[in-house]
């Protein structure tokens, strides 16, 4: 079920544009900041500059000579790891999917940007079903369900409060080393 419809009796098409997902390395196109965030949409100069500021890119978009008309070279090639997932973010806050997909989002971006992503992360799953795959543990602490694969079968479910207080668990190991490691860097 979709908003309470069958997904079997929704059009193939349409329920593509009820899911928006943001790969580890999104895909930019050569063309303006607008235009990468509107997709074939015309969407006023408002409307962007609000899921820009929702994506917490204004920081980023705002330092650009031509603000949302800069024009980005091939793939992003001009844009760091972390300013393109921003601006995947702000094409997410624009078209405003039903079901959200995170895959490994936050995998190659420094801590700074991963806290303005988790920030966009936390306005765009409050309302949307989404789903996150992740091994940075930092990005599904705070989801209500965590699913624990190993080689493809599922080992642990639960919140993040049940699995790290499994004695033993595989995710309360991953979890405590993680953390321990973050500290030993700290």
């Amino acid at each position: 079920m979709l908003d309470g419809v069958n997904i079997r009796q929704i059009n193939l098409r349409s329920l593509r544009k009820k899911i928006g997902v943001i790969l580890q390395d999104p895909f930019i196109f050569a063309k303006t900041i607008k235009e990468n965030i509107e997709l074939n949409e015309n969407l006023s100069d408002e409307a962007i500059m609000e899921t820009i500021k929702l994506s917490s890119a204004e920081e980023f978009v705002n330092s650009l000579p031509n603000g949302i008309e800069e024009v980005a070279h091939e793939r992003g090639s001009s844009f760091s790891a972390g300013q393109k997932q921003l601006l995947a973010f702000a094409r997410i806050f624009a078209h405003n999917p039903s079901i959200f997909i995170l895959d490994e989002a936050t995998a190659n971006i420094d801590t700074k940007t991963e806290e303005l992503i988790q920030e966009s992360i936390d306005k765009i799953s409050k309302d949307k079903t989404s789903i996150f795959i992740a091994h940075r543990l930092s990005t599904i602490v705070n989801v209500d369900k965590i699913i624990v694969l190993d080689k493809g079968e599922i080992i642990e479910q639960g919140n993040h409060s049940e699995l790290v207080n499994i004695s033993g668990g595989y995710y309360s190991k991953l979890y405590n080393a993680y953390y321990n490691n973050l500290r030993q860097l700290g």
